[in-house]
């Protein structure tokens, strides 16, 4: 088991996931199970929840869809009446630091959707400086703060209740100041 984390959802909620992020990332079950360097048998059971993956197969997932391993990690899982429906602030899914000073959890019950809904924030001074660019349409809603916000080369600056899109351009961001700023992240398809 990983140090720091429990396996947060059901077996069945993580073949789920496992397949919608490769499905999203187009990617063949043939694919995929060359790349883990496993049989395309196998990968078939543990999307279908028959098999158990390792937690060398995990960082195997994790590295083949460039997620954070810590996707597949975090809170106990809910209620059986909840499950795949409801997510309690206490239970999201942390989806990990990819940037520091960047914390992100998911809000979707899991990855299934044809959308995930992201909970960011964007700590004092943290700033991402490298343009990211990917196959998305993300609109983003800022909850409280500020943020420095570059689509393409164009530099704005966001607020509480401003919201804004990302489709088909570059971006990065910037937290020059001195409140955390907490980002809500609709993202189609789904990425982590």
């Amino acid at each position: 088991m990983h140090e720091g984390f429990r396996v947060t959802q059901s077996l069945s909620s993580l073949g789920s996931d496992l397949r919608a992020l490769r499905t999203t990332r187009k990617m063949t079950l043939g694919q995929l199970a060359e790349r883990l360097g496993r049989s395309v048998g196998w990968l078939s059971q543990v999307e279908r929840d028959i098999s158990t993956p390792t937690m060398s197969d995990l960082e195997g997932f994790a590295a083949a869809f460039e997620v954070p391993i810590s996707l597949f990690f975090g809170q106990a899982d809910a209620p059986e009446a909840e499950q795949g429906r409801i997510v309690r602030k206490n239970r999201r899914r942390v989806i990990g630091e990819r940037e520091s000073g960047l914390t992100e959890t998911l809000l979707s019950p899991d990855l299934t959707d044809s959308f995930e809904v992201i909970h960011s924030t964007f700590e004092p001074g943290a700033q991402r400086t490298e343009m990211l660019s990917r196959a998305t349409q993300e609109l983003a809603w800022i909850a409280s703060g500020k943020l420095d916000i570059w689509l393409d080369e164009d530099r704005f600056t966001v607020g509480a209740g401003d919201s804004f899109r990302v489709r088909g351009q570059s971006y990065r961001w910037a937290n020059p100041y001195a409140v955390p700023a907490i980002a809500i992240w609709i993202i189609s398809p789904p990425v982590y």
